[in-house]
């Protein structure tokens, strides 16, 4: 029973397959006509051939040679046909693409493919296309990266608490360029303002370290595709190393490997981790070697 119900579906398939193909076909190239019958040529002509008969056909339906109304507007079907079909057998990517459809009917999905990628994309190499928008991104991405980094030092001079800190810093440059001159070398109040901004700026940058938010060459997407075989090599050694040191050795961690599983538990990124301050850091590692004491304690109970 379950056979004879697989027989009449392949059967129902058949019937309706040809019909689908056709219907799927009716909207490439000539449509149901063949290109090469409408130029009155076969696939053995050469391109020379091809154009000579265009040129004849054309000459015979072009609609401005047809006066009376009926023949005109069959001119005008018969004249588009035409040049549908030298448009599609002029061009050798096209006629290709054309003769294997003649060839392999049934490919229905990659005749559409072949045919529209044709037809929409732009006859451009695909590679300039992809550089240029990777250019555009990592262009954009550096660009928002410094106005991310503008934004976070403007914030930081607001902060009471790194303003004074970076003032207390530059207590000796504030007074050489700014309280210190007298006579026309003073400044205005503007131009003390501005100049205290630009100091209190400049410390901030320098001598305060604010980690993780300057933006880099190296972390635009175009480099880091460039570089990426580098990257991927060196994640798989420090991987490989971890493996051998602390997994299969066993071996007691350092600071750096401490507080890499301190970033890891904690689920922040490195930027984010970098611009903790070394108290927060100092504490995260004193209750490391308090949990470890109080491990190493209950194993010792056990």
């Amino acid at each position: 029973m379950q056979c004879q119900q697989h027989l009449i579906s392949f059967i129902f398939y058949l019937i309706l397959l040809p019909t689908f193909v056709v219907c799927l076909l009716d909207g490439l190239y000539c449509g149901k006509q063949n290109c090469y019958d409408v130029l009155g040529v076969t696939r053995d002509s050469s391109k020379n051939e091809i154009g000579k008969a265009y040129r004849t056909l054309a000459r015979k339906y072009h609609p401005d040679l047809h006066r009376t109304t009926d023949t005109k507007a069959e001119a005008e079907v018969q004249f588009k046909h035409i040049a549908t079909a030298y448009e599609i057998l002029k061009d050798d990517d096209s006629r290709n693409n054309y003769d294997y459809m003649l060839d392999h009917p049934d490919e229905y999905y990659a005749h559409y493919y072949r045919y529209y990628r044709r037809r929409v994309a732009p006859k451009v190499d695909v590679r300039i296309v992809i550089v240029v928008i990777l250019t555009v991104i990592s262009i954009v991405q550096y660009y928002s990266g410094w106005q991310r980094y503008d934004s976070a030092i403007k914030y930081f001079a607001t902060v009471p608490k790194y303003r004074n800190k970076a003032l207390k810093i530059a207590r000796d440059e504030i007074n050489e360029k700014i309280n210190n001159r007298k006579g026309k070398q003073r400044l205005n109040k503007i131009e003390q303002k501005e100049e205290l901004e630009r100091i209190v700026r400049k410390v901030i940058e320098e001598k305060m370290d604010v980690k993780g938010a300057k933006p880099s060459l190296w972390d635009i997407l175009l480099v880091q595709l460039i570089i990426f075989p580098y990257t991927l090599t060196r994640w798989l050694l420090w991987q490989l190393n971890w493996l051998w040191r602390f997994t299969i050795c066993r071996r007691p961690y350092g600071q750096e490997e401490k507080l890499y599983l301190i970033r890891r538990l904690m689920k922040m990124s490195q930027n984010q981790f970098n611009t903790l301050e070394d108290s927060q850091i100092e504490e995260y590692l004193e209750l490391w070697k308090q949990n470890e004491e109080e491990w190493k304690q209950n194993k010792k109970q056990k």
